[in-house]
């Protein structure tokens, strides 16, 4: 298994497409995937990231808070897909210099809504039209770091090129047919679609790094580093050295150990490590066996040495990390937000009135 795979499987996304929306121009709205809109698709985690897949017309987005030259907004068109893998606010429109209208107020005031069921919604001044379906995937801390964190604030990938474009033709009519007028499981249909495009979208991109890029996903495309990632991913409890890596990569050990660096900031045996604990973590989260057995499970002979290392990565010994995380889970569960139904009003008519 690559690396890249690897991740994405322990990452463990959850998908849901909560929007199918018309815009029409004059229209400008401001959001983020909200907390309780989240909580009424997808159980709560700690990382959403926010998806647009435009299906018609065209429009402009950009993060909220950039408003400098280097982050100029990004006109998204038909078949592409605008990603905001840190759930950022960002902005969308027609024209992004009119005053933007928060999307949660929209949304609560003027559609009806059933959790996990597809909105509708029409909204702007009557203009030009542009479609678009908009959803979330949400996934825990740890593993989703190594890619979240590799990944722009706000990209676009366009999903209707290269050798992949009929089949992903096919997936976004249906994605778009499917939230236009549900089924029986459309709601499961849509949230497997999320996880395909998102997957997708991170294939695309690391295509289009260029060949000086550094970071984790430019080490994955990498031809040596990438196989000693595949290596370590596929057996982080292994007892590795640099050497036997070298080994697998193609590579003379102080090559290997320079290229490694050179990309991840980071020799292969600290990312080994910090691959062990993040695995240990997610283990913990789901797994009520001993510490001692699954510090085995990820390469530790010591539960000495695995709490020891553990408390110097998250800040606590494992057992008052895991107590901790059991709290907030349960917490969040009492907590989740009631359904939310509103009267369903006419957008397009309150949308001339604000204009």
């Amino acid at each position: 298994m690559d690396a890249l795979s690897d991740v994405l499987r322990v990452v463990q996304l959850s998908g849901a497409v909560y929007l199918n929306a018309e815009f029409t121009a004059p229209w400008c709205l401001v959001g983020k995937a909200e907390s309780d809109l989240c909580a009424a698709y997808l159980p709560r985690a700690n990382r959403v990231i926010s998806y647009h897949l435009i299906t018609r017309g065209s429009c402009w987005a950009r993060l909220e808070e950039d408003d400098d030259d280097e982050q100029a907004p990004i006109q998204v068109s038909a078949g592409d897909l605008l990603v905001v893998p840190q759930g950022e606010r960002h902005l969308m429109g027609s024209n992004l210099a009119l005053k933007p209208t928060p999307s949660a107020q929209v949304l609560s005031e003027h559609v009806a809504m059933q959790p996990g069921e597809v909105m509708h919604l029409r909204y702007g001044g009557g203009g030009a039209s542009t479609g678009m379906v908009c959803g979330f995937l949400v996934c825990d801390e740890g593993q989703s770091n190594s890619l979240l964190a590799s990944l722009p604030r706000i990209f676009k990938v366009n999903l209707g090129e290269g050798r992949e474009q009929v089949w992903l033709a096919t997936a976004l009519g249906f994605a778009a047919a499917e939230a236009a007028e549900p089924k029986a499981g459309s709601a499961t249909v849509l949230a497997k679609l999320s996880e395909l495009l998102f997957v997708e979208a991170v294939r695309r991109y690391i295509d289009t790094l260029p060949d000086n890029e550094k970071g984790w996903l430019a080490a994955v495309r990498d031809r040596y580093v990438g196989r000693a990632l595949s290596r370590l991913h596929a057996q982080p409890a292994h007892p590795w050295t640099v050497e036997e890596l070298a080994s697998h990569a193609g590579l003379s050990r102080s090559s290997l150990a320079q290229r490694f660096t050179n990309l991840l900031g980071l020799p292969p045996m600290q990312y080994l490590a910090r691959l062990r604990l993040h695995l240990a973590a997610r283990l913990m989260r789901g797994d009520s066996k001993p510490l001692v057995e699954l510090a085995s499970r990820v390469g530790y002979d010591s539960e000495a040495a695995f709490s020891r290392a553990f408390k110097r990565e998250f800040g606590l010994p494992p057992a008052s990390w895991r107590t901790r995380q059991a709290q907030q889970a349960s917490s969040a569960q009492a907590t989740l937000a009631p359904p939310i139904k509103r009267d369903t009003g006419d957008v397009q008519a309150f949308a001339r009135r604000q204009s």
